[in-house]
């Protein structure tokens, strides 16, 4: 299920809200129970290593590897 992160305007506090995408334009209270929030647009972070894949095969070019001729 998604992660959305809003922030409260009165108290300034964000927090997080796990719920489905269909719901994620819905109203969200802040834990501190004000109403007037707004939903922030975050980035995704993906873990894992960064280690790039050996080529396959041929030498680059314009067609992969291929022959354009």
């Amino acid at each position: 299920m998604p992660r959305y992160e809003y922030r409260c305007r009165p108290c300034g506090s964000t927090f997080e809200l796990n719920r489905p995408m269909a719901e994620s334009s819905a109203p969200a209270v802040c834990p501190e129970g004000h109403e007037d929030t707004v939903k922030l647009l975050s980035t995704v972070a993906v873990g894992g290593s960064a280690t790039p894949a050996a080529p396959q095969g041929g030498g680059g070019g314009c067609c992969g590897g291929g022959c354009c001729g």
